[in-house]
């Protein structure tokens, strides 16, 4: 199979769909990888370095035209789908529920999308677990710098002082980004709250944590008691393959404290906060009845080196896999066919095909 890695557009997006060491196994076994030009440099690889693992180095039109498949790392954007061939593939973050140009595009073009978020083995998401992972980690940690006065915070530090209380984190959800996101929390200090529909996962967090940490069920009723009183909101809701569920009301961000941060790390299947939008690394805030919210869409691309390492080195297997059975038979396979959200013209994926309906 010919595979395809071109170099990230999305604004300071450094990741790279595929590591050198990726390449050389792929070339190992037979296969052709074009990369662009420069295509890992934001994480630390050159062009030289997939060269020496076997790849061929080529410009974004070429690669396009060339390739049979196309690893990323974020969705295509606009200015890419010219490029995308009639029944190319796609291996990458799709997040097809908040994005219906892109699910356009894919149909009409008869590309077989498949997505990261959406590939489930015994229940889990291996591709999606890294990055949620990362983002999950780093969500405390933007949240306690937009905390600073001088950024528009309440000036209110969350590791606290010598009897001065730390700032209280409320978190939305328990799943990989929520308990990512209570390590480090709990680890700078603060008063942290976790909200959950699911009892057993608050149970594991109470023995855990030994009851340092508040859990409470998700109902509308103590979200709204908890958000009003939080320093720290941090949105980790997911539903596979779907737009995040509304938990936070416009009417209630309003009833926040003034200078509170909203860490929004659903943002890329539309946000669980109502007010949520997705912004970029360049401009990463904004400001709702003075509330912050920092709802960057690809958080994990600040930190590139991490990010690339951690995703590739799960991404790999299932690459491998797809290059050997070919697209063909890609509706055949478990665990790929989880990963399959279009094909041949149509949605085959159950949740994006409920969102992408109710978004019409």
């Amino acid at each position: 199979m010919i595979i395809g890695i071109p170099k990230e557009i999305k604004e300071h997006e450094y990741r790279v769909g595929m590591a050198p060491a990726g390449v050389r196994e792929l070339v190992k076994e037979g296969h052709r990888i074009i990369v662009e030009r420069s295509a890992g440099s934001g994480s630390g690889f050159s062009d030289e370095d997939y060269q020496q693992a076997g790849a061929g180095i080529a410009d974004k039109v070429r690669l396009f035209r060339d390739s049979e498949l196309i690893v990323k790392v974020k969705e295509p954007l606009p200015p890419e789908y010219g490029l995308f061939q009639e029944g190319q593939a796609v291996f990458t973050f799709l997040h097809l529920a908040s994005a219906p140009e892109l699910v356009k595009m894919l149909l009409k073009r008869n590309i077989t999308g498949l997505a990261y978020e959406t590939l489930e083995l015994n229940g889990a998401l291996p591709l999606l677990r890294p990055m949620s992972e990362i983002a999950g980690k780093m969500a405390p940690v933007m949240a306690a710098y937009y905390l600073q006065k001088i950024h528009g915070g309440e000036g209110i530090l969350v590791t606290g002082a010598g009897g001065v209380s730390p700032a209280r984190v409320l978190i939305l959800g328990a799943g990989t980004v929520g308990m990512s996101a209570l390590q480090v929390a709990c680890g700078m200090g603060a008063d942290v709250t976790v909200i959950n529909r699911g009892e057993e996962k608050l149970r594991q967090i109470d023995k855990i944590y030994e009851g340092k940490v508040k859990t409470v069920i998700s109902t509308p009723e103590n979200i709204e008691a908890e958000a009003v009183n939080a320093d720290v909101l941090i949105g980790a809701v997911l539903i596979t393959g779907a737009r995040a569920p509304k938990l936070v009301s416009r009417e209630l961000v309003s009833g926040m404290k003034k200078g509170s941060v909203i860490v929004d790390v659903s943002v890329d299947q539309g946000g669980c906060v109502e007010t949520t939008k997705p912004t970029t690394h360049t401009n990463p805030v904004y400001s709702v009845d003075g509330v912050i919210h920092y709802t960057v869409a690809n958080m994990p691309g600040a930190y590139p080196r991490t990010s690339t390492l951690a995703l590739t080195n799960r991404t790999i297997e299932y690459i491998k896999m797809l290059a050997k059975i070919g697209i063909k038979n890609v509706a055949e396979n478990t665990p790929l066919k989880t990963a399959l959200n279009t094909y041949k013209g149509k949605i085959m994926h159950s949740a994006v095909a409920d969102s992408f309906q109710e978004n019409r």
